[in-house]
């Protein structure tokens, strides 16, 4: 549910390394650079060894370029009988499913059933209001992009409390959610800024999203998805799960520390009820899935010249991101920049992109959410040896 600037008391870094962890053992998968630690991933490999060496449990990861396909796994999917990652695992991708649901929505757009310049409040007629917002003033585009200014329900404390620390989790992990609940949350508070105003990361925007999908389709936003990008990409390994509380297999367990600081014991945070997220973060998906995703996307096999363009015309963030309609783009420190997305929720800090031709992809996921730096193992991949 978090972009990959982490925020939320979920993935705060700890400051100690976890004692329960091992050093990681590296295994290559087929396909795999077959001189080890010296051919061109020699930097990705440090880097994903050196994010197990820094407390997180296991770290699974797919690269792609014009040399073929690369994996790589280091440390364990299972704390307590030290099994060890493996390159097909499944995982809950996070915030990775803004960008399924911005495709969706660009679709829509592109069939003459919406336009990005329609109001919050023609659609869902009713719903933003309250505090200070206006879903009269608000457009799709800018529910997209992050400017519209509503408040992100999960920076609200009390649902902090419930549903992220440790108490709350454990009594409410199992909880059914609606998504008009979470958009109540966020309008319990008042906006961040004027709509156009400003920028600021908010699962509500894609909560609401999803829910045009469903108004605008008549069917729930997931078998949107399922019908027009995972079936047609043959994403095998990439589901919405909706209320389903487990991870389908092949997968690994996923931990958390479910403190606002990352310290203290681990917990087993694999099994949870995925409607907290809805379509701001709920999917799962595996890395060649996500890698043949954004591949296809960034070369517009999903999307016409013109909704592409929309996608990745961005709002800068900071220096060195900018953040489109669900996509972000990231220019490294090396001057390559790659569009994708990151992803966090209880267990899983997962990130996606590739470079705007597809040539080159990667695909990665942390089966810890307290520890490991995303961006280290992408810079590694893109700028390294």
């Amino acid at each position: 549910m978090r972009k990959r600037m982490r925020t939320t008391a979920v993935a705060a870094v700890a400051a100690a390394l976890s004692a329960v962890l091992a050093a990681p053992a590296v295994a290559a998968g087929p396909g795999a650079d077959r001189t080890g630690d010296t051919g061109d991933h020699r930097a990705t490999t440090r880097a994903v060894r050196a994010a197990v060496q820094g407390g997180v449990p296991g770290v699974t990861l797919q690269a792609e370029d014009r040399r073929g396909v690369w994996t790589i796994t280091a440390g364990v999917g299972d704390l307590r009988t030290e099994r060890p990652r493996s390159p097909r695992d499944r995982y809950r991708v996070g915030s990775i499913t803004k960008t399924f649901v911005a495709t969706v929505l660009l679709q829509l757009e592109a069939e003459g059933r919406l336009s990005l310049d329609d109001t919050v409040d023609s659609w869902l007629p009713g719903l933003v209001t309250g505090n200070g917002h206006d879903g009269t003033r608000i457009t799709l585009r800018q529910l997209l992009n992050h400017t519209s200014g509503i408040y992100n329900y999960t920076a609200d404390e009390d649902f902090g409390r419930t549903y992220f620390l440790k108490d709350g989790f454990l009594e409410h992990r199992y909880d059914t959610l609606a998504p008009e609940e979470l958009v109540r949350v966020a309008m319990s508070h008042e906006p961040d800024f004027a709509p156009g105003a400003g920028w600021n990361y908010s699962n509500t925007n894609y909560v609401l999203a999803g829910l045009v999908i469903e108004k605008a389709t008549g069917r729930p936003y997931g078998e949107e998805i399922r019908r027009r990008v995972i079936r047609p990409l043959h994403l095998t390994g990439t589901s919405v799960p909706g209320t389903r509380t487990g991870v389908p297999g092949p997968s690994s367990r996923a931990y958390g520390k479910l403190t606002e600081d990352g310290s203290g014991p681990v917990h087993d945070v694999t099994r949870l009820n995925p409607s907290m997220a809805f379509s701001a973060g709920e999917m799962i998906s595996d890395s060649e899935d996500l890698n043949r995703f954004y591949r296809a996307l960034l070369t517009g096999r999903l999307l016409p010249k013109k909704q592409l363009d929309r996608m990745t015309d961005t709002v800068t963030v900071d220096d060195t991101h900018g953040y489109g309609l669900g996509l972000m783009s990231t220019e490294l420190s090396c001057g390559v920049t790659v569009w994708g997305h990151g992803g966090g929720i209880h267990g899983s800090t997962s990130d996606a992109v590739t470079t705007r031709g597809g040539r080159h992809s990667l695909a990665f996921n942390f089966n810890g959410d307290w520890s490991g730096d995303p961006e280290a193992v992408i810079e590694a991949e893109y700028c390294g040896d």
